[in-house]
């Protein structure tokens, strides 16, 4: 039986690449339901059609006016919801919560930001902060503006959120006024080259501000030049290729990277069993654990807390865990699926390997699986040696895996355990004792890009450990790649050139005219 073939979208057509074809599979039984290939493809083409067609028509584009593309972008994809959770399931085992999440988060991020473009308003240009006097000249002085790059945002995907983690790049490029190609992850590509048909059949492109690369990325960064952008989502290692690639270096093309990350969650010990603080901090770990099959880039992969409440927390923990169903992700009872593909099974049970080598499994060995596809138990491994304990603090293991590190509770201590990570996306803090929490958030906010502090008064109302707010910034430093992206206006900066002109104010003003506008932020 011949697999269908998923295409690209170049040029404003689509196209299909040449043999050798990839598959793809389903993550639940392992057979073959696609395939993609990307050789033959001409990305020198299409990149200049970016920059020749797709660029002009969103620099000429209002703040207002990208941002209802972008809302009719989100509407396309809140109508066919269904279909592509479908798609989500079969291609990467998602069960329909996971999908889910996903694929609103798809949706709601690509509405905030046409949000914020209705809030930009009618301007096409970006002052940056009031004007600088220079001298004593009250006419002679400088000014900050923002303007979009005349190149194209290379959007390099990881494969976990199919849906998700390429429209929070489109939403920010678009409205920043530089079109895109999206490279998806080859192995669950489905659910964005579908997103993408959907879009092309609505007709709600423009002709070039939107291009998908189906497949590898073949000679794709042989092509860049001094005004494009690479944002990717990846591992620290792809990200180093990318970043040392001749023509990267060549052009020195900023290269934003979101990579590995140690995320781990911390326990106060002002904390008791029972309050609402140490509820909030369970659940919350739990979840993580779970959700998405493990695979999140936020997921907690290390648990700090006290020595004196460390049975009590792996006791609460195996709990909840034992809770959860593993299976199809089509039964309605499941709570936990497969992993993505093959290739991440034979990598959580290597990772899970070499945990044990340093600790001791306290759920998950003995949880039974389904035979075919590629499931995994979630594993909760303590492990002793705070920060001299090695592998955790080193090897991120993306799946259900997470490790309980006891330690003695001192705020010290736990800053230099977490730090151990060497940089993360984020770290959440159960606490109600400020003056603990002190040392702690002050210690902890250069190794983070986000903080979550978890408490009594917002038991109830937190949005979570692992959920990526468009609003706030998503990034990290260190091994979590020292890059960033969302964060409302802060998100387009990175499709922005700052630049700095001096002269005569009232020229300046009449000049720039009514295309510049004052930032939101």
């Amino acid at each position: 039986m011949t697999l269908p073939t998923l295409r690209s979208y170049l040029q404003d057509r689509w196209v299909a690449g040449e043999a050798p074809f990839v598959p793809l599979y389903d993550a639940t039984t392992g057979a073959a339901i696609a395939q993609v290939s990307a050789r033959g493809l001409d990305l020198a083409a299409a990149l200049h059609h970016a920059r020749s067609v797709g660029g002009p028509a969103l620099r000429h584009m209002t703040f207002s006016q990208r941002g209802d593309l972008l809302e009719q972008l989100s509407q396309v994809i809140h109508k066919h919801r269904d279909p592509l959770i479908d798609i989500a399931r079969q291609n990467m085992g998602a069960t329909r919560g996971d999908a889910k999440f996903d694929i609103d988060g798809a949706a709601g991020t690509l509405a905030f930001y046409a949000n914020l473009g209705r809030q930009l308003g009618a301007v096409r240009l970006l002052l940056d902060g009031p004007e600088v006097r220079l001298s004593r000249s009250q006419r002679f002085l400088g000014q900050h503006v923002w303007t979009p790059k005349v190149g194209v945002a290379l959007h390099i995907n990881a494969f976990n959120f199919p849906a998700w983690n390429p429209c929070e790049k489109i939403a920010c490029a678009l409205l920043a006024g530089v079109p895109v190609i999206t490279k998806p992850a080859t192995a669950t590509c489905a659910v964005t080259v579908r997103m993408a048909e959907l879009w092309s059949e609505a007709g709600v492109l423009p002709p070039g501000v939107f291009q998908l690369l189906a497949g590898s990325a073949e000679d794709l960064l042989d092509h860049v030049g001094p005004q494009d952008v690479i944002v990717f989502t990846g591992s620290g290692a792809t990200a180093r290729a990318i970043r040392s690639h001749a023509q990267v270096m060549r052009h020195n093309v900023p290269v934003n990277v979101e990579a590995d990350s140690l995320n781990a969650a911390v326990l106060g010990p002002d904390v008791e069993p029972g309050s609402d603080t140490w509820l909030m901090f369970v659940a919350e770990v739990a979840r993580e654990i779970v959700h998405k099959a493990g695979q999140k880039c936020t997921a907690v992969r290390r648990i700090v807390v006290p020595a004196a409440r460390a049975d009590e927390v792996q006791a609460a923990l195996v709990e909840r865990l034992a809770d959860a169903r593993v299976g199809d992700p089509a039964d309605a009872d499941t709570t936990l699926g497969p992993l993505a593909t093959a290739a991440q099974l034979r990598d959580v049970r290597a990772g899970i390997a070499a945990l044990l080598e340093h600790g001791s499994a306290v759920h998950g060995p003995d949880v039974e699986v389904p035979a075919t596809g590629y499931f995994v138990a979630p594993h909760l491994i303590r492990i002793d040696g705070g920060a001299r304990a090695g592998f955790v603090h080193d090897h991120e293991v993306f799946g259900p895996v997470a490790a309980l590190l006891p330690c003695s509770g001192a705020a010290e201590e736990v800053v230099e355990i977490v730090a151990q990570g060497g940089g993360g996306l984020v770290c959440s803090l159960y606490t109600d004792d400020a003056t603990w929490a002190e040392t702690v958030l002050v210690g902890l906010l250069p190794w983070h890009g986000r903080i979550l502090w978890g408490s009594a008064r917002v038991f109830d109302q937190g949005t979570g450990h692992g959920t990526v707010l468009p609003g706030l910034v998503h990034g990290g430093p260190g091994k979590a790649g020292a890059g960033e992206e969302l964060g409302g206006e802060r998100g387009l900066r990175c499709y922005w050139q700052r630049t700095a002109v001096q002269g005569d104010i009232q020229l300046l003003k009449a000049a720039l005219g009514k295309a510049a506008g004052a930032a939101a932020s």
